[in-house]
């Protein structure tokens, strides 16, 4: 089960958000509930809330996980740049979850200023993780700039819709197979974290699904189980569909009683 982001080994196919928990307890609990050792902070929102965010991120740390910073909001390459230039001075890491949205209803990614801004930052030393579509082109275009892994989305984040287009993102797979992909946005239960497991997918980063459920922390350790469960079934070789039925137990020759 282990994984390999930016020279990193993880025990954990799980990223975990930390926006809209009910209370900074709850979410230490679902951390530990759900084992990821990677979580996304959006700096933005540590910058609005003051002096209490040092209180915030001294909880994720006490967690052992890493943190994955983010650059939510931001709608333009130089927006994202300079903001993740911020969370490398704040947060120490050279990591970065690029996001630069091109549209306000789906919160689509814009494929052009995400390209603009992967290339400076990837230039400067950033590990970037962009949070992307399922275009194979852009995908690609991505990988060209710098980048060494890449986050589809599996839908508009927040709509809890699931994979949308799941030969989208098998043809991602299947052109990308040595490219570290990671299912970003738009799953809404652990049985989409299972289908993008089942279709060899690195990982899974969600965070509604999990905040927003009446118990989060039971969600958090049911989409561990589910991730789990999906990746092991990839790995051992699903069996493949057909039209017909075939018997479980073939039998030959004639019927007999005894």
């Amino acid at each position: 089960m282990s994984l390999i982001l930016a020279d990193t080994p993880l025990d954990s196919r799980f990223l975990l958000g930390t926006a809209g928990y009910p209370s900074p307890e709850i979410l230490r609990r679902a951390i530990e509930a759900s084992g990821a050792q990677v979580v996304t902070m959006g700096l933005r929102r540590q910058l609005a809330h003051g002096a209490s965010a040092n209180e915030f991120v001294a909880l994720i740390q006490a967690s052992g996980a890493r943190i994955l910073p983010n650059t939510a909001g931001c709608r333009s390459a130089r927006e994202a740049v300079t903001l993740a230039r911020m969370a490398r001075e704040l947060f120490e890491t050279n990591w970065i979850k690029l996001e630069v949205v091109g549209d306000e209803y789906t919160l689509q990614p814009d494929p052009f200023e995400l390209i603009t801004a992967a290339t400076e930052l990837a230039r400067d030393g950033f590990e970037v993780f962009p949070y992307c579509t399922d275009d194979l082109v852009t995908c690609r275009r991505l990988l060209d700039a710098g980048c060494r892994i890449l986050m589809p989305w599996g839908a508009p984040i927040g709509s809890g819709q699931g994979l949308v287009n799941p030969y989208a993102l098998r043809t991602l797979r299947a052109r990308l197979p040595d490219v570290p992909l990671i299912v970003d946005a738009g799953i809404g239960s652990p049985a989409d974290a299972v289908q993008a497991m089942q279709l060899g997918y690195d990982a899974v980063l969600l965070n509604s699904a999990v905040a927003h459920a009446h118990d989060p922390v039971v969600m958090a350790r049911a989409f561990k189980l589910a991730i789990e469960a999906g990746r092991l079934g990839y790995e051992a070789g699903l069996m493949p569909q057909q039209d017909m039925g075939v018997p479980s137990t073939p039998v030959t020759g004639q019927p007999f009683v005894l």
